[in-house]
């Protein structure tokens, strides 16, 4: 940083119209890579599964409440554990503010976790987070969708995320899911991402990544060790 070439304004004008151009090309990619995530094949739901939520028990189809798309995220919260994943707050405090506009384009958004509801109802409060919250804590969702692990995986050491066979030293793994329900009632899951392909619902993120210092991540221990839940930063 101490050493970064400094140069005249028309310079700096010349770099950044020749950097511009690069950025509207990976613009250009990003859509299209939109458009064949779009253009995915996808696969009926035929399983039930019941979630334990605000308005108590609801399926998968009533979660979608009147909208026929429907946004999961996929929040790491073992129900072991005190507290929320300090990582996955950080991507909820980025999307919770979001939901009411998503629902304008015919899209719902719920979070589903493993703990049962009351862990959840204490930390959602505690973080001041309005968006909907739910337990999978009786039903297989966490796994069919591969954010939690079985006992048998863990003990290997091995667990099945990211689309494929890893190391992993948590019990539960982040990410995101995309459903739509058609007019018969139909489910289909059209979508799911995970690791750093979730960076993209991180808006701290997107901001840091414009200043010049970035991320700045790289002398740390794992690239988000720096993110603690927001009122544990104590400035």
């Amino acid at each position: 940083m101490l050493n970064h070439k400094i140069v005249t304004r028309d310079e700096w004008l010349d770099a950044r119209q020749k950097h511009l151009a690069k950025e509207k090309e990976f613009t250009r990619l990003r859509d299209q890579l939109s458009q064949e995530r779009r253009e995915l094949p996808w696969v009926k739901v035929d399983r039930e599964y019941i979630f334990n939520g605000p308005n108590g028990k609801e399926n998968l189809s009533e979660l979608f409440e009147d909208k026929p798309q429907l946004l999961v995220y996929h929040f790491m919260f073992d129900p072991a554990w005190d507290e929320g994943c300090p990582m996955c707050s950080y991507f909820a405090d980025s999307y919770s503010g979001a939901i009411v506009h998503l629902k304008q384009r015919g899209v719902t958004m719920v979070t589903v976790s493993k703990a049962p509801l009351d862990k959840l109802e204490r930390f959602k409060e505690r973080m001041g987070w309005r968006f909907k919250w739910v337990s999978s804590y009786d039903n297989d969702f966490n796994l069919d969708y591969h954010v939690s692990f079985t006992a048998d995986e863990k003990e290997k050491g091995e667990v099945y995320y990211n689309y494929g066979t890893s190391a992993y030293f948590e019990s539960e793994g982040p990410g995101i899911s995309a459903f739509l329900k058609d007019a018969d009632g139909n489910i289909f899951h059209t979508y799911s991402s995970y690791a750093r392909g979730l960076d993209m619902l991180i808006g701290a993120y997107n901001l840091l990544d414009l200043v010049p210092k970035g991320r700045d991540e790289a002398d740390l221990p794992w690239p988000m060790a720096w993110i603690r839940h927001h009122d544990k930063y104590g400035d």
